[in-house]
This record gives C-alpha cells, sequence and structure tokens, in this order.
C-alpha cells in the first residue's frame, strides 16, 4: 500500500465497536481463566459454541453467561460441530431463542474432523436460509474469493476467510487470496482461524482486515491472559500500520539520513 488511508469505524450489524479483536470462549480450563483471558484481550464481541457450551439449555449446569455477561459482551453464537447445513440452521435457531430474538450469529459448517475446514457447499446452503430468516450472517468460509464474493453478494454481513486450519496456530497460509478477497469485499472481512501468536494477527490487519477472531491462540498459550493482552497490542498495531501505510520495500540500500548538504 503506498498511500495512508483513513480510519473508519468497525460497525456490525449496525452497532460499531471499538475493538478489533474478537474472541471464542472454549477450550480454557475452566470458567475463570476463560473471564480473565477474555478481559485482559479488551474485545467487546465473544463468540460460543452454542452445542457445545450452556448458556441456558441445560438448567442446573455452570452458565457461561454467568462469567461473560451480555450486559457486557456482544455474544457472538457459533455453529461449530455442525457438518451439514440443516443442523447449523437448527442451531442458530436454538441460540436466537436462548438469547431472547439474538439475530447476530457466526456460521460455520465444517467438513471433517481432520481439517475442520468448511464444507463450503453447506456453508452456501445455510447462509442462503439463515438471511431470508433474518439473521445477521457472519460467516466462516475458505479462501477462494469466488466463495467469500458469493456469501456477500447472498447478503452475509461479514465474510471471515481461514488465515490457517483451525487450531493450528499456523498463521497467514495465504496471503495473496486474502488481499484479492480484500480487494473485491464489500463488506466486512474478518480472519477467522489459524493465528498462533501476536505477529500473526498483526499481518492480518496489515493486510487491511476489519478485524480477527481467535480462540485456541490465546486459550492454548502457556499464560492465557498474558496472550490475551499481547493480542490486544497487535490488534491494535496491526490497524496503525496498515492506516500508516508502510514504506515501499527495495532490493538495495538506502541511506537513513539525506545526502543534501553534507561535507564533502
Amino acid at each position: 500500500m503506498s498511500h495512508a488511508v483513513s480510519d473508519k469505524p468497525f460497525t456490525l450489524a449496525g452497532r460499531t465497536y471499538q475493538s478489533r479483536l474478537l474472541v471464542g470462549t472454549g477450550k480454557y480450563k475452566d470458567l475463570e481463566e476463560t473471564r480473565a483471558a477474555i478481559e485482559a484481550s479488551g474485545a467487546e464481541i465473544v463468540t460460543v459454541a452454542v452445542r457445545r457450551t450452556n448458556i441456558g439449555q441445560n438448567p442446573g449446569e455452570p452458565n457461561l453467561l454467568d462469567v461473560i455477561s451480555p450486559d457486557r459482551y456482544t455474544i457472538l453464537p457459533n455453529t461449530a460441530g455442525c457438518y451439514d447445513a440443516e443442523e447449523a440452521v437448527r442451531t442458530c435457531r436454538l441460540a436466537r431463542e436462548l438469547l431472547d430474538g439474538h439475530k447476530l450469529v457466526k456460521l460455520e459448517v465444517l467438513a471433517d474432523q481432520k481439517t475442520l475446514f468448511p464444507n463450503v457447499i453447506e456453508t452456501l446452503k445455510a447462509a442462503e436460509v439463515l438471511v431470508r430468516d433474518g439473521f445477521d450472517v457472519m460467516v466462516y468460509t475458505s479462501d477462494d474469493p469466488i466463495i467469500a464474493r458469493q456469501l456477500a453478494d447472498m447478503g452475509c454481513i461479514a465474510v471471515m476467510p481461514l488465515a490457517g486450519l483451525i487450531g493450528t496456530g499456523l498463521g497467514i497460509c495465504n496471503p495473496y487470496n486474502l488481499r484479492i478477497i480484500l480487494e473485491e469485499a464489500k463488506v466486512p472481512v474478518l480472519v477467522d482461524a489459524g493465528v498462533g501468536t501476536a505477529s500473526d494477527a498483526t499481518i492480518a490487519m496489515e493486510l487491511g482486515c476489519e478485524a480477527v477472531l481467535m480462540n485456541s491462540a490465546i486459550a492454548h498459550a502457556q499464560n492465557p491472559v498474558l496472550m490475551g493482552e499481547a493480542m490486544k497490542h497487535a490488534i491494535i498495531a496491526g490497524r496503525m500500520a496498515y492506516l500508516a501505510g508502510r514504506m515501499p520495500k527495495k532490493l538495495y540500500a538506502s541511506a537513513s539520513s539525506p545526502l543534501d548538504g553534507t561535507i564533502r
């Protein structure tokens, strides 16, 4: 990018957020660690796997919403663990009931347990039904620019291509595809999956992503609370660098100080 760009607010479904970091709630050792790490991250949107986490459907069991209050955070129910469109749609409808008509959802339809790669065909089917049903759909997808475009055209409010496979921490495996998606984007583009450490999150933001969603990178760190805070700063630094416009890369050295007026 050769010139600085002006910032615009991060807005989803008509609501503006200060933090561009979205975090998951799974894989922590207990609810207290979940609470502390998410608080340290500064995230305002917290995603919850409805099929694996109690948000009220199992009375008498510990409820995640007791530590992650919907008064403080925007709860983003997701369809993790769903392998076909029908299951994903049913899960979103259940979340809407449990959360008093809440329409914002994260759609993910997985292809298999080994890769957790999105099943794009089932994802497209589910997205069509959910958009028609009045949901605000943020959608996990492959880094295929054509599919990303189709999902946006269909009415999804954000597309969320993977940077690497879920839980691998491999970072951004194909920045070139992401750049194409970003160039064409009519809706916010968020990197979802694959982030392992702070520098990965920064690179995603430097590419021009609106935000980054992560879970394992924080939850599986040796010190999740410290990593949550590191990610908060990484996202801010990456966004600022993107807005500032980096210097061009050059093959050869270039003196830092100008030569004009130097003593001969």
